[in-house]
């Protein structure tokens, strides 16, 4: 029996060399094929990537990138999971840590899509190594499931999360010639564009008059409560409750939306009246025109202060004043 004996614990011995020797060969095999990008995998291949012993992680996307299966998410993320893989590969990472970046794809590989029970994609599962100075006690895959769409920098920073803690490189996004190209075509066409119609704008944008108009106009919607509508959203009118319409609210705290722009035309006639009495009119060299602007714009001024005044009357009943003819 010895010689039997002694044999059987030469091939235990040899068989524990040959497995402790399979997993640094099958990483080298499958990083020199991920070197330019993730590894393209099928059912065989993934088996053999993910089967223990293994002292790396294997990082996996399912993906179903055909136009007939719909999944517009797969295509869309496949360039930024070969931008993680290549930044991946690029970089300086902590000394022992080994990452497999790989793709498999549902026509490539409907068994590992059964096996995994998995009816959508894409899905990523993180396979932890189960030998190694980084080995898991739990063998089994961590899941990350695409609710949305989502940037290489968010799937990046998520199994960075779920590596050793210590240095990895930094994802590094190629230079967009392009954008750059763009962008200066686009400057130096305003900057032209700009040159061309100086002078044409520049009398426009330093007008008095018209910084003097936007400024009453601001000035207008502003005191009138445009900004009181959009934060309340108030209604535009309301029912009167006897069949009719009610323009105005009750009370200081409340207003619709028609209220608060026949008060902006009210302050828009009182605002006109004044700056034609105070500015137009006494340029007027005619003596009696001067004096018959002067009797329509007071009068003008007169009657649309009376109706302001009702108004407030109307939303304050206890108010003792007025004027005529409201």
């Amino acid at each position: 029996m010895k010689p039997w004996t002694t044999l059987f614990l030469f091939l235990s011995v040899l068989s524990g060399v040959f497995a402790a020797k399979s997993t640094p060969d099958k990483f080298q095999k499958f990083h020199s094929l991920s070197r330019s990008g993730p590894v393209d995998l099928d059912n065989a291949s993934f088996e053999d990537l993910t089967t223990a012993p293994r002292d790396y992680y294997a990082a996996v996307i399912l993906t179903a990138m055909d136009a007939r299966y719909g999944c517009l998410m797969c295509r869309e993320f496949d360039a930024e999971w070969d931008l993680i893989s290549r930044s991946w590969n690029k970089g300086s990472k902590l000394d022992g840590l080994k990452v497999v970046f790989g793709t498999l794809d549902f026509d490539k590989g409907k068994t590992v899509f059964q096996k995994y029970m998995l009816q959508t994609a894409p899905v990523l599962l993180l396979f932890p190594p189960t030998v190694g100075p980084f080995a898991k006690v739990e063998a089994e895959p961590v899941r990350f499931d695409f609710t949305g769409p989502i940037s290489a920098d968010q799937l990046y920073s998520w199994i960075n999360r779920h590596l050793p803690d210590g240095p990895k490189p930094v994802l590094v996004r190629p230079v967009n010639y392009m954008r750059i190209v763009s962008g200066i075509t686009i400057l130096m066409g305003a900057v032209t564009l700009f040159t061309v119609l100086y002078p044409y704008v520049l009398p426009i944008i330093q007008n008095r008059n018209l910084w003097a108009a936007v400024s009453l106009i601001a000035i207008l919607l502003f005191t009138s409560g445009q900004m009181f509508n959009h934060i309340r959203k108030v209604p535009y009118v309301a029912g009167d409750g006897r069949g009719g319409i009610s323009y105005f609210a009750g009370g200081f705290q409340n207003q619709f939306g028609m209220e608060t722009q026949i008060i902006a035309a009210i302050y828009a006639i009182l605002s006109f009246a004044t700056i034609a009495l105070a500015l137009k009119v006494p340029r007027m060299e005619d003596v009696k025109g001067q004096q018959l602007a002067v009797l329509i714009w007071g009068g003008i001024l007169f009657g649309t202060y009376s109706l302001l005044l009702s108004v407030f009357k109307t939303k304050n009943g206890g108010y003792p004043f007025y004027l005529p003819p409201f």
